[in-house]
């Protein structure tokens, strides 16, 4: 059985091998560990192996493992999934990254929620870049007006944009998707000189994100096995 060292190895090495194909640095790119559902032993694991950032899904569950690993001091915590207000505290108050940003309102609340002794906490605007309905995130045409009242608030710092486009098992439909993140991207980047980071891109689709210049990639399973999900919600 292969350990989660080995299989880190193994994404980072797709992950250069893709980059490199394509005229890319492999340093240019970021690779979060999913690390949902994970005991805080796999984390300890992925850390070991030099792993630095995670991304967690579940409020509760990622709070109570930043709790218990707040020995591992340089770990970058990420909060990656659906994000109701009346838990945007607790993000507010730990973690350093928040992807799912889709209204003013609940940038408003961890603007207003974020302690003042830490640092801005870094922003992705979500966009529903494949128009489905049951994803979250803004539609294309409100991502400007988004963001420029995004950069008004103090205790937010705006970094990039981030996406879950639908599936494709063609590589030639998944790399025109991502293409046009990345257009939205180098648009977003032209007005505000701090947006620096591209978050698209998972296992199925990881080669067309980073061809087409996402700086940030999410990995869970094929890092840590598959999830292990309770019969009880969060």
């Amino acid at each position: 059985m292969t350990s989660i060292s080995q299989n880190l190895h193994s994404v980072e090495q797709r992950i250069a091998d893709t980059a490199r194909h394509c005229g890319r640095s492999p340093q240019e790119i970021t690779l979060l560990a999913v690390s949902k559902t994970k005991p805080e032993s796999d984390i300890e694991a992925a850390y070991r192996a030099g792993q630095r950032c995670f991304g967690e899904n579940y409020v509760q569950e990622g709070v109570g493992k930043i709790t218990t690993l707040a020995h591992l001091a340089d770990i970058d915590w990420h909060f990656i999934g659906p994000l109701q207000s009346n838990k945007s505290r607790l993000v507010a108050e730990h973690f350093a990254w928040c992807h799912t940003v889709d209204r003013l309102k609940l940038a408003q609340r961890l603007s207003d929620q974020r302690p003042e002794h830490l640092p801005p906490l870094n922003i992705l605007i979500q966009v529903n870049i494949s128009d489905e309905s049951s994803k979250s995130g803004i539609q294309v045409e409100e991502l400007s007006g988004l963001a420029a009242a995004i950069v008004q608030l103090p205790q937010l710092r705006l970094r990039g944009i981030m996406a879950i486009p639908a599936p494709e098992a063609d590589f030639s439909r998944q790399l025109a998707v991502c293409q046009r993140m990345a257009k939205l991207f180098h648009d977003l980047a032209k007005h505000y000189p701090e947006v620096d980071t591209l978050s698209l891109g998972m296992s199925d689709d990881l080669d067309a994100a980073i061809t087409a210049g996402s700086t940030l990639v999410r990995v869970g399973s094929a890092i840590f096995g598959a999830r292990q999900y309770s019969t009880t919600s969060e």
